[in-house]
């Protein structure tokens, strides 16, 4: 190597040495310092949190009152539906309770048996209709099929005049609440007489 290379190499080696080294880690270092929030920023971030969890606190209270309340007055509400339920029914009794009372007077005044059978007939109407009203219907089922659901069996009985199965009487009728059975009606049922003839053979 000639004399004036070597002054070459080294000249080069004296300025790549006389730069200053990079440092990789400053620039991340300036960015973390300026990220990190001052003291004042999370100060009023921790205020305007505590103000916001006061509110939910408060509506959460507000709810809770208003739901109890809710329930109270709807106990109260229950607690009157069963204790007056049959109000409006016994206010229509009341005036067939006072007919009944009127009609026993005049029968310790009077003798006459028609006048005193026709006012227990308009007693008898008078409380039939207050029934009806309320939804309460008779089941008097003369003469139609014996029915388990509605009617209950006394005995039965031969009869040459109604199938078998039909009802023969009612011994006492029996009575449903907006078709829903209160009381099935007690009855006869017809059953065929045991002297009939066997049916013909073909």
């Amino acid at each position: 190597m000639s004399d004036q290379e070597a002054n070459k190499n080294a000249a080069l080696r004296s300025e790549t040495l006389a730069q200053p080294a990079s440092d990789p880690a400053a620039p991340d270092e300036a960015l973390s310092v300026d990220a990190v929030p001052s003291v004042d920023a999370l100060q009023s971030a921790l205020d305007a949190a505590a103000r916001k969890a006061d509110e939910y606190r408060d509506e959460l209270l507000r709810a809770r009152a208003e739901l109890e309340n809710v329930i109270k007055r709807s106990s109260k509400e229950v607690a009157n539906a069963h204790k007056y339920a049959l109000e409006r029914f016994v206010a229509d009794l009341l005036p067939v309770k006072d007919s009944l009372d009127l009609g026993r007077a005049a029968s310790n005044q009077s003798a006459d048996v028609a006048a005193i059978r026709e006012g227990l007939d308009l007693i008898v109407k008078m409380l039939d209709a207050t029934l009806s009203k309320h939804g309460i219907r008779a089941i008097e089922p003369q003469g139609e099929r014996f029915n388990p659901e509605l009617h209950q069996a006394m005995t039965m009985q031969e009869s040459k005049n109604l199938a078998p199965g039909t009802v023969l009487s009612v011994v006492q009728k029996g009575y449903s609440l907006n078709d829903r059975l209160l009381r099935p009606a007690m009855v006869i049922v017809a059953k065929a007489p045991e002297d009939r003839p066997p049916p013909a053979a073909n």
